[in-house]
């Protein structure tokens, strides 16, 4: 048996959780799964999976090797992939990792527009605001919005993250307008809750000094587009990146405050691991996205002073 055979039939054991779905997925008879499952036990007298009568359950030593098959053939299907990419097709899939928002937001039309030039690239997103593991999860890159710090992993700029605070015209009538951060304590305010210290708002001042303000939640919500809506509805003052912001204040339901001031200021990035070749289609994604998001954001045109009439 062709060990690429056994590495592909083990992987779909792991995968389909019973040798009844995993011979279903590869169109064989189970008799053929448990054979082969057999000689690849045999062959490296290890035993991969613990059986009971209704189950199957990797050991140790299976989950490691699971592991390493997964990188194997994901290297085999990447080098046959890059000698069809050379003759100036991309095809294949990509799996990519991005914040839900910002992916509802920008990378979905982006994936729509790039589908369109490239119609047999597949796409696997994860839309989710953890911080997954690119090497162990098996991603081809991540979309990410943070302050990088030291990694293993290659970084590509996408997009300056400008930050703001905004609240409904009707909530600034009622409780007034703060003309200092400080005066945010006496608000009620929509925090992020993800962040590092979600109470605790930084800032610079107009004079570049920096400052911190502890804010008062009124709604703690671990997702952009909720505190953005709750602000709409006129229940606070929210500090949230432009992307999620930026079509409430082009629609007049949000009002700038504080604009002289520096909020948290982070970056988009694309990132991939530096272990592994780059495939010609995470690099055209890539590529792709830095052109798209290139100069100001669309997003933050809304936040650009408008010239004045000509004189």
């Amino acid at each position: 048996m062709d060990r690429l055979e056994e590495m592909r039939t083990f992987v779909k054991l792991v995968e389909r959780g019973s040798i009844t779905a995993a011979a279903e997925h590869l169109g064989i008879a189970k008799s053929a799964v448990s054979r082969r499952l057999a000689d690849l036990e045999g062959r490296l007298a290890v035993q991969l999976f613990r059986r009971t009568t209704r189950s199957l359950s990797l050991t140790d030593t299976g989950r490691s090797f699971y592991e390493r098959c997964l990188r194997i053939l994901a290297d085999v299907e990447e080098a046959e992939l890059a000698v069809s990419e050379q003759h100036g097709t991309l095809r294949g899939r990509l799996r990519v990792a991005v914040p839900l928002s910002f992916g509802l937001g920008h990378l979905g039309p982006a994936i729509d527009a790039f589908l369109d030039a490239h119609p047999e690239v597949e796409f696997d997103l994860d839309l989710n605001d953890r911080q997954v593991d690119l090497l162990t999860e098996g991603f081809d890159l991540a979309v990410r919005i943070a302050e990088l710090r030291d990694s293993t992993l290659i970084a590509r700029r996408l997009a300056p993250i400008r930050h703001l605070t905004c609240a409904s015209p009707d909530y600034l009538a009622r409780n007034g307008t703060p003309g200092r951060a400080a005066e945010l304590a006496d608000h009620a305010c929509l925090v992020y809750a993800n962040a590092p210290t979600p109470s605790v708002w930084e800032y610079l001042d107009p004079a570049g000094r920096s400052g911190r303000v502890a804010v008062k939640p009124r709604i703690l919500a671990n997702n952009g587009d909720c505190l953005r809506q709750a602000a709409e509805d006129g229940h606070g003052i929210v500090l949230g990146p432009s992307f999620i912001l930026y079509q409430a204040i082009e629609g007049a339901k949000l009002t700038p405050i504080l604009r002289d001031h520096q909020w948290l200021s982070l970056n988009a990035y694309a990132l991939y691991p530096s272990t592994r070749h780059l495939s010609q289609r995470v690099r055209a994604f890539v590529d792709f996205l830095a052109d798209r998001f290139a100069g100001v954001p669309y997003w933050d045109r809304c936040l650009e002073p408008r010239a004045g009439p000509a004189s």
